[in-house]
């Protein structure tokens, strides 16, 4: 028998060499790496009224920095948590509603929205025992697109990509995203790491937030605030303009014009890498570095040391960066840090974790001087939402693995809207260019090689 990994080292460097593209040649050709131009702005390539990222305005063609602002449907989100916090009231169902419908609803409609939600919180016969229990997964997000392409199998009308019949599926997934992320990490618990498996029904009553503790704590309880920040958490990571990564995975992919399961579960392998949604466990991983590091955490001279030495890639990952501090579009404030930093402070008095909290405030006051005075990084100056969103689930006990296909949760109704929108006006499939930097070459028979 062939060794296959034999083979593969053997030709690993002639692979690695046949696709290293010359940086000059991205220069040359004035290509847009990433979708970003020079200046660190994104690319045009498409319209949206969606979601709204605002972090600076440009002025005789120089980037002018700004307080960052988050919009959904032109709606400032910071606006919209003050109001659902003055009515002591969830607010993610509210949100997804504004994002698939595109306006906030009724005290009628988000009632009849709400019980809609609660009665799909199920999964179809079969589905929990043959898909999530008899093929359990290590990673949950793998778990997660699989469960979302399977359900294709159980729709009768899967590839119809009329609106309504979208609008259908839509909310379908919204409502079942947590049951199969909650299902998928008690499968994982039990076969891969030993533990009790529990599979708590979820409660029709509840809000997203409220049942998704519900179905992961073995005794289901959760007090309000736990609730309320795990809310307040879906609704800040809902959307992010047609942009973000994964959200543009879901233009794309739409743009075929495939089934709704198709292009979810595109998105959701998109969210997966730790360059996007993974971002907040790389935060965690480099915190319990750090922690074990700086014996003292209140004494900032220590701390500031150990970050040089992380900036200077001496320490943790070697990797230069501080996790969770700059954005690729926020400048002076992340909003979404912003909303998240004052619950946090909340949530860590209730948890009798301020000390800790306390220095994650050290390290956001200090990276962006670090940064500039090592690095020569002068454009870093928040800390972004994955700096304090690994912290609250920590504070909340949600293991690590769950991290990312929380976001999911919170982003599914961000990527039906862009979904929807890319159906109704899009008309194209995407197709930008690649510019072919290969040398011709002469075919040479087999037997003179």
């Amino acid at each position: 028998m062939v060794d296959l990994q034999k083979f593969i080292d053997e030709q690993y460097s002639i692979v690695e060499i046949n696709n290293t593209i010359a940086p000059e040649l991205h220069r040359r050709y004035n290509t847009k790496r990433g979708l970003r131009n020079e200046d660190g702005t994104g690319v045009l390539i498409g319209l949206t009224e969606i979601g709204e990222v605002h972090a600076y305005i440009m002025v005789d063609g120089e980037k002018i920095p700004q307080q960052g602002k988050l919009f959904y449907r032109g709606y400032e989100v910071s606006e919209l948590v003050k109001g659902y916090k003055q009515e002591k009231r969830f607010g993610f169902e509210e949100v997804a509603y504004l994002l698939i419908f595109g306006e906030l609803p009724n005290e009628s409609k988000l009632k009849t929205f709400n019980e809609i939600l609660g009665q799909y919180r199920t999964l179809p016969h079969g589905f929990t025992e043959d898909m999530i229990l008899k093929a359990p997964s290590s990673d949950i997000m793998n778990k997660l697109a699989r469960s979302v392409l399977t359900c294709y199998s159980y729709d009768n009308n899967p590839d119809d990509i009329e609106i309504t019949n979208v609008l259908r599926q839509s909310i379908e997934l919204t409502s079942r995203f947590p049951i199969m992320a909650a299902y998928g990490y008690q499968a994982k618990a039990h076969f891969y790491d030993n533990k009790s498996l529990y599979i708590h029904l979820p409660q029709e009553h509840l809000s997203t937030a409220e049942n998704f503790l519900y179905m992961i704590r073995p005794d289901n309880q959760y007090t309000e605030l736990e609730a309320e920040i795990l809310d307040l958490n879906l609704i800040i990571h809902a959307e992010h303009g047609g942009g973000n990564n994964s959200a543009f995975t879901t233009h794309v992919v739409s743009s075929t014009d495939t089934d709704t399961y198709s292009a979810i579960a595109a998105a959701v392998g998109a969210l997966k890498g730790p360059k996007h949604g993974g971002a907040n466990i790389k935060v965690m991983n480099m915190m319990d570095d750090i922690k074990r590091n700086v014996k003292d955490w209140s004494n900032g001279r220590l701390l500031e040391d150990y970050l040089v030495k992380i900036v200077k890639k001496e320490a943790y990952d070697k990797s230069g960066l501080i996790y969770g501090i700059g954005h690729a579009v926020y400048t002076l404030s992340d909003p979404r840090s912003v909303l998240l930093k004052e619950k946090a402070t909340e949530l860590a008095k209730e948890k009798g974790m301020e000390e800790e909290l306390n220095l994650y405030f050290d390290i956001e006051k200090l990276a962006p001087n670090i940064l500039a005075e090592v690095r020569g990084i002068t454009d870093v100056r928040t800390a972004n939402v994955d700096f304090y969103s690994g912290f609250v689930y920590d504070m909340l006990n949600i293991p690590r693995e769950l991290y990312t296909p929380l976001f999911a949760i919170a982003r599914i109704p961000g990527w039906c809207a862009h979904r929807i929108e890319e159906i109704v006006s899009g008309g194209k499939i995407i197709r930008p260019a690649y510019k072919n930097v290969a040398a011709k070459q002469r075919y040479i028979p087999l037997n003179e090689r």
